[in-house]
């Protein structure tokens, strides 16, 4: 893990110095909008005229606005007008990032198996049957040992298909990779953040587009999220970062996934250090989460694990920026009592969250350490989450403004 961790601080050293801080253009940027929530498209122009991207970059779509779609509707309603609207539009590939507004579906729900995964499995599950039929007729302890193996064997298969055939996903996850035909077949390597794996990949960085996702519990709130971070761009972000640990730091001592994250965590609150852009950082390194009654203006953070039950320990700054590490938190933007932690940072005044659609698995998530120096190195929001992102195809969503700078002085450097 050790070896790893040096791995993934030295590819965010080469990202910071071989991509361009700001390679990011308003009009690289098309803009999703669904004709069937009227004040879908009404943010998305005042989106545009906000960063002044090019009025002609709008797309539209005709769809159900309920925030769970099918497999189906996805690829028909939403993935289709982007095609036709990229290949039209854009035959030099001339956009690069896509913005999905208030009334575009956050999440593809069904199926969860393939057809074809769910005969797989049927096909499977016979033949422990027959298996487990055939060991009651007096064979010797070598064989019975030998069918007891090939049960295990086909057990382990049922498992990986269950896994791989899992076709659930945000739709914003799955838009990254809308120019290409790809497996549905769990998640898929992000190129951006590998460049220094040796692993297969099976598209270039040229065929992945950034997407990000203005959007939450009403239309007042995206219009506010969208003006706090130009205000906060203009002011500058004021406030303290608190990350929140779970464990003391462990150095560079080899760890499993949640510890690796938890360091990753701690890493992240020496990258604010140094960077002299927070006042005050605070670490949390106790089990226990930071609670309500204490005065904490929160301009960065990164924690957990509190699943589904925000807790209410923070003022959010104008232009706040964080994320909680825990399962399922972006599941509804709109739900009315849900606490999930990306619905209500942003109603309590965050400006940028990130959060998964479903069960993501802890490798998932972006690591802190690395989405925080790409943003306080002077990156935009989307580029700093695209560099620092394991996976596409997958759960993990941006809510937004792609081109928000918070700390733009940086430009340049």
């Amino acid at each position: 893990m050790a070896t790893l961790l040096s791995c993934i601080m030295l590819l965010g050293a080469i990202v910071l110095t071989a991509m361009p801080g700001y390679g990011l253009t308003a009009d690289e940027i098309a803009v999703i909008a669904n004709k069937q929530e009227p004040e879908s498209i009404s943010l998305a122009r005042f989106y545009m005229d906000q960063r002044r991207i090019p009025s002609a970059n709008l797309i539209t779509i005709d769809m159900n606005p309920a925030e769970d779609c099918q497999r189906s509707d996805y690829d028909n309603l939403i993935a289709a007008p982007v095609l036709s609207f990229l290949n039209q539009h854009s035959p030099q590939n001339t956009i690069r990032c896509l913005v999905t507004m208030y009334g575009v579906p956050l999440k593809i729900s069904t199926p969860a198996l393939s057809d074809q995964g769910s005969e797989t499995i049927a096909q499977l599950s016979k033949n422990i049957e027959e298996i487990t039929l055939s060991l009651d007729h007096g064979k010797d302890e070598s064989m019975l040992d030998s069918l007891s193996g090939k049960i295990s064997d086909i057990k382990n298969q049922i498992s990986y298909y269950t896994k791989v055939n899992d076709m659930r996903a945000a739709v914003d996850s799955e838009l990254t990779l809308v120019l290409q035909t790809h497996p549905l077949a769990h998640w898929l390597p992000n190129p951006y953040y590998r460049d220094l794996h040796d692993e297969f990949l099976p598209f270039a960085k040229e065929d992945v587009l950034m997407v990000s996702r203005l959007d939450g519990s009403s239309p007042e709130l995206v219009r506010k999220m969208i003006t706090d971070a130009l205000s906060a761009e203009k002011e500058g972000l004021r406030g303290d970062a608190f990350f929140d640990a779970r464990w003391p730091d462990p150095g560079l001592k080899q760890v499993n996934s949640y510890a690796w994250y938890d360091r990753a965590i701690h890493r992240a609150a020496e990258v604010v250090r140094k960077s002299g852009r927070m006042s005050n950082v605070v670490v949390d390194e106790q089990s226990a989460l930071f609670q309500p009654g204490v005065t904490r203006d929160a301009a960065l953070y990164c924690g957990w694990y509190s699943l589904a039950k925000y807790i209410d320990a923070f003022s959010w700054q104008k232009g706040a920026v964080g994320y909680h590490i825990a399962s399922s938190e972006c599941s509804t933007l709109k739900k009315e009592g849900s606490q999930v932690w990306c619905k209500r940072m942003l109603e309590k005044g965050a400006a940028a969250t990130i959060g998964p659609v479903g069960e993501p698995y802890v490798n998932a998530f972006p690591p802190p350490d690395l989405f925080f120096a790409f943003l306080l190195g002077g990156k935009n929001l989307v580029e700093s989450y695209f560099f620092s992102l394991p996976h596409l195809s997958w759960k993990m969503v941006l809510i937004g403004d792609p081109l928000y700078t918070p700390f733009a002085d940086h430009r340049g450097k």
